[in-house]
């Protein structure tokens, strides 16, 4: 696959785009909340708690782990998933920049 020309671009732009490309889909924002909602890592539990097999949850992983939003620890045979609070916190600062510079006013109508 080729690679996107990116180096022209404003880096808020381009983390921006990699945030809103590991946001694409569904199971990826759900794999977050899931992730948001436990005190510690979880290993092997995400299979159990969504409608997909292993791989497809496992290819999902991988994109929010390059995206940065979650990490991946290796724990004996398995790795164990948490949320990267910090870059959470840094993509949420990053996108509301970006609907900030994207937002236009809306004119009230006149009675």
């Amino acid at each position: 696959m080729a690679q996107a020309k990116t180096a022209p671009f404003d880096p808020t732009l381009v983390r921006a785009a990699g945030v809103a490309k590991a946001l694409a889909h569904p199971v990826r924002i759900r794999i977050l909340e899931i992730l948001a909602g436990r005190q510690r890592c979880i290993c092997g539990g995400l299979v159990g708690l969504l409608p997909l097999a292993q791989s497809t949850v496992s290819q999902h992983l991988k994109e929010l782990r390059e995206a940065g939003l979650i990490r991946g620890e290796i724990d004996g045979p398995r790795t164990c998933y948490c949320l990267d609070a910090k870059a959470v916190t840094a993509a949420r600062a990053t996108l509301t920049e970006i609907f900030s510079r994207i937002s236009v006013p809306i004119k009230k109508e006149k009675p």
